[in-house]
């Protein structure tokens, strides 16, 4: 016959790793909350933070047909001209790129730090939307960002 008192202890040691097991389990699902949290903070709307943005560039008169048309002609157009406008945001003229797409303007004209397009081509914000996309695609430089945050800055003419 077992001694009544090795099933005190095994009772206990069994209570005492279910303890553990729950308080390790308990840890991960607050560990698991907090970062989901996080995560979906971070996922919200929000405008691009300015300190992550390359500056604007300091050119006066920035014009859409001398200086903007050819940096979206070599980068976006591919897939944002008349043939395949992305999302209906076509970039080949000034007109249709205030227009904007689907969604309404991409840009806020006079404030580059607002609208969807600086975000997309500095890749801040929602990773879903960097742009340009695609295998070969490569990123714009931060002197092409910049000139377009002034001209966008400068009125978007």
């Amino acid at each position: 016959m077992t001694n009544p008192a090795s099933y005190v202890q095994i009772a206990a040691e069994i209570s005492i790793k279910l303890t553990n097991n729950t308080m390790t389990i308990f840890k991960l699902a607050l560990i698991a909350a907090v970062f989901g949290f996080a995560a979906a903070v971070s996922a919200q709307d929000t405008p691009p933070a300015t300190a992550t943005l390359p500056p604007a560039s300091t050119k006066t008169g920035v014009a859409f047909a001398t200086d903007i048309k050819p940096i979206f002609v070599a980068a976006c157009v591919k897939c944002h001209g008349e043939k395949k406008p992305g999302h209906g945001i076509v970039l080949t003229s000034l007109e249709s790129t205030l227009k904007g797409g689907k969604d309404g303007p991409i840009i806020v004209v006079g404030d580059s730090t607002k609208g969807d397009l600086i975000a997309s081509i500095a890749h801040t914000g929602d990773p879903q939307s960097f742009m340009p996309k695609g295998r070969n695609a490569k990123q714009l430089t931060p002197d092409q960002i910049g000139l377009i945050r002034a001209w966008i800055d400068q009125g978007a003419k």
